[in-house]
């Protein structure tokens, strides 16, 4: 069984690795929360393991769960988040300090357009690897999207 990512991220260069690991990823809408009490935004998602990925497969996905901290506000454009099983793809995610550190704001890009957007007291990510990868029989392509 290949290895579980688990992954910290407290600065940007931290996030860009964990943005590459999640690059692709599937999510349902519904599976984002945000906790305002704890101030966590959660997603649960469907990842590709590009770790693992050579160019002819097989190809695997797993389900992760990607946490974020010290959240203090959340901003979404074309993100329909009253449709519970709309489904998006994140192409990337980047943090942008404040001009005084450590907050900033963390931005989701998702595929069509979407885009959610943290507001963070300091940056403070969580990649978590759970359960067994199951085999998906296509690489994603972003050259024929």
């Amino acid at each position: 069984m290949p290895a579980q990512l688990k992954l910290m991220a407290e600065d940007a260069a931290d996030l860009d690795i964990i943005g590459a690991a999640v690059q692709d990823a599937l999510l349902r809408v519904g599976d984002i929360s945000l906790d305002k009490k704890q101030r966590r935004f959660a997603m649960l998602v469907n990842r590709f393991r590009w770790e693992d990925a050579g160019d002819t497969g097989p190809y695997q996905r797993v389900r992760a769960a990607l946490s974020f901290e010290s959240v203090i506000g959340v901003k979404s454009r074309k993100v329909r988040l009253d449709s519970k099983e709309a489904l998006a793809s994140i192409l990337s995610v980047t943090f942008t300090p404040d001009e005084e550190p450590p907050g900033g704001k963390v931005s989701l890009v998702l595929a069509g357009g979407g885009e959610i957007e943290l507001e963070v007291e300091c940056l403070d990510a969580l990649l978590l690897d759970m359960g067994d990868a199951w085999r998906t029989p296509r690489r994603p392509d972003h050259e024929k999207a």
